[in-house]
């Protein structure tokens, strides 16, 4: 099953561009998607080879500007750690 939506982009963080040069990648992707979705949608997308992946849902956080509070939003994370030799171009 072919769905673009599911992965939504990457994420750019320390934490993240750390783990990208041990072959590991962050990734939002949709509330709905699975690990096998994921798994064969980065191989087809990338056209790498997917060793784990595991998920996440990010909680929201509290949040003020001046006055006013809020909340982040909340969404599915993916980590995905690629086989030996393989990379991803972000």
């Amino acid at each position: 099953m072919h769905n673009p939506d599911m992965i939504l982009g990457p994420v750019i963080t320390e934490k993240s561009m750390a783990g990208s040069q041990k072959g590991i990648y962050t990734f939002k992707v949709a509330k709905n998607a699975t690990k096998s979705e994921i798994k064969s949608e980065i191989e087809n997308h990338f056209g790498v080879k997917v060793k784990d992946v595991r998920t996440l849902n990010t909680k929201a956080k509290d949040r003020r500007v001046g006055k006013y509070t809020g909340k982040t939003k909340t969404y599915k994370k993916a980590i995905v750690t690629l086989c030996e030799g393989s990379t991803i171009e972000l």
